[in-house]
């Protein structure tokens, strides 16, 4: 079946910003809370802004209610467009490439399921050129989890159609386990690259419906989504 929705992560997937998500959250949580801390005990690769603000809350003893997540993902996103700004942060190789040539295809929306708010979607893309390529998504701000945002991508691709998409006629594309496990849950196909924190080797213990080593060569890809000869 020709694919009509991609999916795609950011972090790991399509960009590398240099480290500037993490420093943006170490600045909220000293801006807004007055420690000097570390993320060295969070595996938060994949996972959602607001579910990271409030594990790191829990952490560092402070109330996780609402009002404490919220202060602190508006200090993260206050933090994060000059942290953007590090001669580190780039376009992972082949992806504007492999952007270009889907926009392209007939019948094909691009959209957005990442941990990120919208805004820190909207201030990382932007940064870097890419947010040209989307205009709609599921984000941080429908779901703390992960693997409750495949309906929300679905429904607004949905929308934008005109009329409901078939979950097998998505692929969530991505770089983590959490990745692919929301694809799987919301009945998208998977396309895993580890070109993130997680090796090929690792992914692959996943089982994605497709698994590369990058974006380099852009060819095999459309062709297993059945958008190139």
């Amino acid at each position: 079946m020709k694919t009509s929705l991609l999916l795609w992560d950011i972090d790991g997937t399509l960009i590398d910003s240099g480290g500037a998500g993490e420093r943006a959250l170490l600045s909220s949580l000293w801006n807004r809370f007055g420690v000097r801390g570390s993320l060295d005990w969070i595996a938060y690769f994949g996972r959602t802004d607001r579910w990271i603000a409030r594990e790191i809350l829990v952490h560092y003893g402070f109330p996780a209610d609402e009002e404490g997540v919220t202060r602190f993902v508006d200090g993260y996103l206050a933090a994060l467009p000059a942290e953007m700004r590090n001669p580190h942060a780039r376009v992972l190789t082949g992806v504007e490439q492999l952007l270009k040539a889907c926009s392209a295809a007939p019948g094909v929306l691009n959209g957005l399921l990442t941990g990120n708010m919208r805004r820190g979607a909207s201030i990382k893309l932007g940064a870097l050129g890419l947010e040209q390529f989307f205009d709609f998504g599921a984000f941080a701000d429908d779901s703390e989890y992960r693997n409750e945002l495949g309906p929300w991508a679905l429904r607004r691709a949905g929308e934008r159609l005109g009329s409901p998409l078939s979950p097998d006629q998505a692929v969530v594309i991505g770089d983590t386990p959490h990745d692919i496990e929301c694809g799987r849950v919301c009945g998208a196909r998977t396309l895993a690259v580890a070109t993130g924190k997680y090796t090929v080797q690792e992914l692959s213990e996943h089982k994605p419906d497709m698994l590369v080593a990058n974006f380099e060569d852009p060819v095999p890809v459309l062709r297993w989504l059945c958008l190139a000869a």
